[in-house]
């Protein structure tokens, strides 16, 4: 069977819509950033892992020690610049034959049995790739071979595949035909992770030009069906994105005529049709090597800073609830023995800043100007209130607060509207210092979006925009 690529090269490969040189400093800005925003969470938390050695518990200690090593092997990796591409599929699809005919050497282990490859398993790929018009450079790959997501108990390879994912800078997903069911649930667990993924279409040796081309669509068409089945696989994969390969090409029968006039038949293995794939994964490290690189990193170190902040905030629950309840009965004995509305207005705002500076202390944790912003927004509400109070109970009652008569009555209602106030300001300031971690100069969060606010609309990073985004804004809604 003679295999055509020309229907396959027209897409996957596209002109640039920048220089390579454009591409290169764009990633180079990224990975610096990227860079930077790491070693000043480690930075931030290696002074907290200090503290926490000799004033916290154990377990929060070491939940701590885990997340910045966490960060530290991420800044390694980006010093390194290496890039993770992790192979994942079902029994007998060819993960590893592909990964082979990327290496163009036969490394890893292929058969018919199951159960080939038992444990994810990293192998160097070093291809050349332009980092200018007229000059290339020799990448650095990590390749890693996953064991059949069906092969392996549920358990051990859920937290095998999420491992795996989470270190991983782009994902190959490799299917031999039209999608299975667990193939479908595989892909729809994988989209969780937001990374970008190729699937790839391997075997089409073992198909006609016509049954090829068939299940091709269909693998296209899965992000275009909108019935409720598939509704969660929408956008999983822009077209673009599948690639066709034959990696491991079944022999083919060969007449063979000798000189002497003898004809024998043979069986002859043709060679690995995997250059629209190699095509693919050079054009994106070329485009959105160092990006992806970044972005990764900076993902992770997101979620390295929201584990520290929420178990900052657990640890120190008790504390922060006294320190709370302490400043509501400051501001509330002040508010009481204040008989002027606007005094009171103007000390117990350096009150509520008082104590939102307390708990930032407590917890060790950065109060960022973007979560700063959303606790004005809560103390001015809140003193709003106690003045709104204060003239409501004095129109109620026809007397300002030097009214001897009803001063005790006033007074006790406007103390208990401000001791609320200051409640709502430190359980929303607890809530910001948690999940505020990540934004401010160098977060993680401002880092990521200006990343995916820079990229090109054509590459495979722009589509991640939408889910990253997306999840995050929805979390912002609901704690806003």
């Amino acid at each position: 069977m003679t295999l055509t690529n020309s229907n396959i090269y027209s897409e996957i490969v596209t002109e640039y819509s920048q220089s390579p040189e454009s591409y290169q400093k764009q990633g180079k800005q990224h990975w610096k950033r990227a860079r930077a925003s790491l070693r000043k969470a480690l930075n931030r938390y290696s002074a907290l892992q200090n503290t926490a050695q000799k004033t916290t518990s154990s377990e929060f200690s070491s939940s701590l020690k885990t997340q910045l090593d966490l960060l530290k092997s991420n800044i390694d990796k980006l010093e390194q610049g290496v890039i993770q591409i992790a192979v994942f599929g079902l029994v007998s699809r060819g993960k590893s034959a592909v990964l082979n005919a990327l290496l163009s050497e036969k490394i890893l282990e292929t058969g018919p049995l199951n159960g080939v490859t038992q444990w994810p398993r990293a192998i160097r790929w070093t291809p050349n790739i332009f980092i200018n018009s007229h000059q290339q450079e020799t990448a650095k790959i990590d390749l890693i071979d996953t064991p059949g997501l069906d092969e392996v108990a549920g358990e051990v390879r859920g937290e095998m595949a999420k491992e795996v994912t989470r270190k991983a800078d782009l994902i190959l997903f490799v299917v031999s035909g039209d999608l299975t069911r667990t193939e479908y649930d595989a892909l729809r667990e994988l989209r969780k992770a937001k990374k970008p993924l190729i699937l790839v279409f391997n075997k089409i040796d073992l198909y006609t030009e016509v049954e090829r081309e068939d299940i091709y669509q269909n693998l296209q068409n899965i992000v275009a069906d909108k019935s409720e089945e598939l509704e969660e696989l929408e956008d999983i994969y822009p077209p673009t994105e599948v690639v066709m390969v034959s990696a491991e090409p079944a022999p083919i029968p060969v007449r063979i005529e000798w000189p002497d006039g003898n004809v024998t038949n043979e069986w002859e293995t043709p060679s690995p049709q995997i250059d629209p794939l190699k095509q693919k994964i050079i054009t994106i490290l070329e485009r959105e090597g160092q990006s992806l690189l970044a972005l990764n990193a900076l993902v992770q170190a997101r979620e390295a800073e929201v584990i520290i902040a929420h178990k900052a905030v657990k640890i120190k629950q008790d504390e922060a609830d006294d320190l709370i309840w302490d400043f509501a009965k400051y501001k509330a004995l002040a508010v009481a023995l204040n008989p002027v509305a606007i005094i009171d207005v103007m000390g117990t705002t350096v009150i509520d800043l008082a104590l939102i500076r307390s708990l930032s202390r407590l917890y060790n944790l950065p109060m960022t100007s973007y979560e700063a912003g959303k606790l004005w927004k809560v103390i001015i509400f809140s003193e709003s209130g106690m003045l709104l109070g204060e003239l409501g109970s004095s129109l109620l009652l026809g007397l300002g607060k030097v009214g001897v008569t009803s001063y005790a009555g006033v007074a006790i209602t406007q103390a208990s509207i401000a001791a609320y106030g200051i409640y709502a300001i430190g359980r929303a300031t607890k809530v910001y210092l948690e999940k505020g971690c990540t934004w401010g100069p160098l977060g993680q969060d401002i880092v990521i979006q200006d990343i995916l606010s820079q990229v090109e609309p054509d590459t495979i990073i722009y589509r991640l925009q939408q889910e990253l985004f997306e999840g995050r804004r929805k979390k912002e809604e609901g704690r806003g």
